[in-house]
This record gives C-alpha cells, structure tokens and sequence, in this order.
C-alpha cells in the first residue's frame, strides 16, 4: 500500500529534535522555526515531557470515558488556573478542527439556530463543520456545503450587526490571530464590539485559539489583549507539543445533559499527562514571558530588513510579507540555511517556533535571513 498524495512535500526526512532544533536522517542540523504548524510550544522533547509521556503510557496508556479519569480534573483545573478561564468547563477531544465542530454544534443546542459568521481568509478545520466555516472553497466538498455560513471581511462591525439582525445565527466564530490567513489580528475595538452584539443577541462567540492560544501571543489567549471574555474557546495544537489532544472551553451558561457530546479517546490518560506536562513547563519555565520578549525582538529587527514590505504578529506568532513570492527565500532558508518556517499565501513566511525560542537563536534567525536576502 501506498500513501494517498495530498502533501506537497520537502525532501527531508526529520527523525529527531530538541528543543528547537531538529536533525534530519543524515545528521544535519535545523533551527525549527515553524514548530509543525504551531504545533510544538514547549521544545522537541523537553525532558520533562518525556518522563511524563513515558511515565504514563508505562502505567496506563488508555482507558474509555465510561470511567473516572481523575487525570483530566487535574488537567482541566491546571489549564483554567494558567488561562484565566477557572469558572469555564472543559472538554477534551482530540484535535482542533474537532474543537470547533462541538464547539459549533454545543452552539446550535443552546440556542436552536443554525447560521454562523464566520470572516474573510478563516481557516478552522478540514472537518465537516470546521471546513464549512473556513473560507477556502477549494477544499469544502459539496456535501460539506451545506449554507450554513457567511462570510464577513474581518473587522467589518456593522456587516456583523446586520447579518445578525436577521435572527437565525447561532455563533460567530472567529481567530484569535488569524494564521493561515496571513497572520492577521483582529483589531481590539472590533473585538470588544463583537462581544457586546453577542452577548446582547444570544448569539454565541467562539474563539478559535488553536493556532493562536497556549501562550504562542504573549498571552495565554490572543484575545485576551482585547479584554474579552467569549462563550467558547478552543484550544489544540500547543497544549499537546506533539501528542493529539484538543480542549473546548464552554462558558457557565451551557448546561450539560448526558450524551450531549461525547469521544473515543478524547482526554484519554496518555494525552492529559502529556498536556499536563506542557502546561507545567510553560508556567515553571515563564515560556509566556520568553514569547513576549523573544517575539518583541524578532518583530523589531525584522522590520528593518529593506526587502521586507510588512511585519505582523504578535509574541511567537509572526506573519513576514514582501512584494514577491517567498518561495524561493524559503527554499533557500532550509536548503542552504537549515531553517524551517511556514508560508501563507504566496507573499507571507509565518515563524511559529516553539516558546522555548532563546534570543541567541533569534539573532541566528536574523543573520541566515539578510545573507539570503543579500
């Protein structure tokens, strides 16, 4: 059997990492400023990590959620401690796109409608809801097309407003930082008016933090530069560093009933001792603090390089833009460099590298990036 074709891929095979490095099979040397699609936060087999991982799946890798897991209270209590959100619930799935469909689908219980804003350029999964409520025709298969969503272009209130008005939409939902979008930040006041045409329509905010959350901002939430508090978070990709876990952040409002959403493995023992040991790190070793000032440095430093049209971002999570593709400056930063980053679009390089980021490692970054654009 071969593998079905759907990733373009580079001709380098990783086999191991620390920190933010990463060796491919013949020993050669990467700097990881991508994370894999933001997905490593605390470091390439952080120590403690490994002990935790390897610790638990010694005792008990699994068991259903037909039984007490006294693993996800302690979970849970952990991530609304660190996150601000202690009065919220939680619960655990397995990824970022299945956030998104129960966040959406606890949406529609509540308050019985069936439409849902959603913006210019979004990206929230390939799943079934998720992908609808993405904005990228190409990957949303007729029967994913249901017409469940209008687009809106990100920070237009009053096309929101209106849209609302109409009385059958049950949330809107919305990235704390745009990533695949191009690394685009919703504008504060813009937030603030969202949440108040929410809140006084019944209609239901969801923050998309999957990218966006778990530090990678400056903040454990992006939004919370905003000063809001939305209905429904959801969280993956770095609460996991690697290992598939994903959270819903449901507002005391909701009310459960038994059967009202339900998963295999989600919150299994494996996958909470492997979050608990990322948020652990992250509090322990003020990784939060270290995306602020790192983030700050790379931001500033970047936006004197000429050849650069535009630096957006915030913290970790930075949106690099020129007036020419960028596919040959990538290409070049990991064939001839040996850095790994991301792209959005054909014009924007994204750096998502882990929190763990040192200031050495960022002024590495600086000097491989100019004698590319030399």
């Amino acid at each position: 059997m071969k593998l079905y074709d759907v990733y373009p891929l580079f001709d380098v095979n990783i086999v191991r990492g620390n920190g933010c490095k990463v060796w491919d099979a013949n020993g050669t040397e990467y700097l990881d400023l991508y994370g894999g699609h933001a997905v490593i936060s605390i470091g390439h087999c952080h120590p403690r990590y490994v002990e935790a991982v390897s610790r638990q799946v010694s005792t008990l890798g699994f068991y259903s959620n037909s039984v007490v897991n006294t693993l996800q209270s302690k979970l849970a209590e952990t991530l609304g401690r660190i996150s601000g959100y202690g009065d919220y619930s939680a619960f655990f799935i397995n990824s970022g796109a299945e956030a998104n469909e129960n966040a959406l689908k606890l949406s529609s219980f509540h308050n019985g409608r069936t439409r849902v804003i959603s913006f210019s350029k979004a990206f929230h999964g390939r799943t079934s809801l998720a992908v609808e409520v993405t904005d990228n025709a190409k990957i949303i298969a007729p029967i994913n097309a249901n017409g469940h969503t209008t687009y809106i272009p990100l920070g237009d209130i009053e096309a929101v407003k209106a849209e609302i008005a109409k009385g059958d939409v049950t949330a809107v939902i919305i990235e704390g930082i745009q990533g695949v979008g191009g690394i685009r930040i919703p504008e504060v006041q813009f937030l603030r008016e969202l949440q108040e045409v929410c809140n006084s329509t019944g209609t239901t905010l969801i923050l998309d933090e999957i990218q966006s959350g778990c530090g990678r901002s400056g903040k454990f939430f992006a939004h919370q530069w905003a000063g809001i508090r939305p209905d429904i978070i959801t969280v993956a990709k770095g609460i996991g560093n690697g290992f598939p876990i994903g959270c819903v952040l449901i507002s005391p409002k909701f009310t459960p009933w038994a059967g009202q959403l339900g998963t295999t493995f989600g919150g299994n023992h494996l996958a909470c001792a492997a979050a608990q040991a990322v948020l652990d790190v992250m509090d322990n070793e003020k990784l939060i603090d270290n995306a602020n000032t790192v983030g700050a440095y790379l931001m500033q430093e970047l936006s004197k390089i000429e050849r650069i049209k535009e630096v957006r971002g915030r913290g970790l999570m930075i949106g690099i833009e020129f007036n020419e593709p960028i596919k040959d400056i990538r290409r070049r930063l990991l064939f001839e460099e040996h850095i790994f980053t991301g792209v959005s679009g054909t014009n924007v390089i994204r750096l998502l590298p882990p929190l763990s980021l040192t200031m050495q490692q960022a002024e590495e970054f600086i000097t491989r990036l100019k004698r590319v654009l030399a």
